[in-house]
């Protein structure tokens, strides 16, 4: 497990490696078919287990926007979109992939940045660091087991779209 049982920490730590993985994406001399992989498993790992398991428990605080919780869930549709738009592209390194790539860093760069101002900074001021650890027990269990279930397979990504 992970150094730390926060949430909170959990969550920016998933975000920093998804910022490390867009720089591999867009790095012609990495793996940037094996980078999109880890990043296609991370990303959904990360919001099946937000969206089980903390963001139901954060509207339950007086001072965490509800708004705020279902506008991340509408951001993780906008994000799984362009994901599987990229996912879909024949060629890694293409004039297209690199167009459906900003795309995706676009939506999920605005979706962390918009997600750590609001609701993160509210779990943390709000949010007892008991309750916090048993959220990120909770959330890294869940992820965990998205990840185990290759969650992050394009076929699994288009069924998430389509049923959001």
């Amino acid at each position: 497990m992970a150094e730390t049982r926060d949430v909170v920490e959990l969550i920016l730590q998933d975000h920093r490696r998804m910022e490390d993985l867009f720089r591999l994406m867009r790095s012609v001399e990495a793996d940037r078919a094996g980078a999109l992989k880890e990043f296609s498993d991370l990303l959904i790992a990360h919001a099946q287990a937000e969206e089980a398991k903390v963001y139901p428990a954060l509207k339950r605080y007086k001072n965490i926007d509800d708004d705020e919780v279902e506008h991340g869930e509408h951001e993780h549709d906008e994000g799984n979109q362009a994901l599987l738009e990229l996912l879909q592209v024949d060629e890694v390194g293409s004039e297209e992939w690199d167009s459906k790539l900003e795309e995706l860093v676009e939506a999920v760069t605005h979706h962390a940045d918009e997600e750590e101002r609001t609701i993160l900074n509210g779990a943390r001021e709000n949010v007892a660091m008991q309750r916090r650890e048993e959220l990120g027990a909770a959330f890294w269990e869940e992820r965990e087991r998205q990840l185990k279930a290759g969650c992050g397979s394009v076929d699994n990504v288009r069924r998430i779209v389509a049923s959001s």
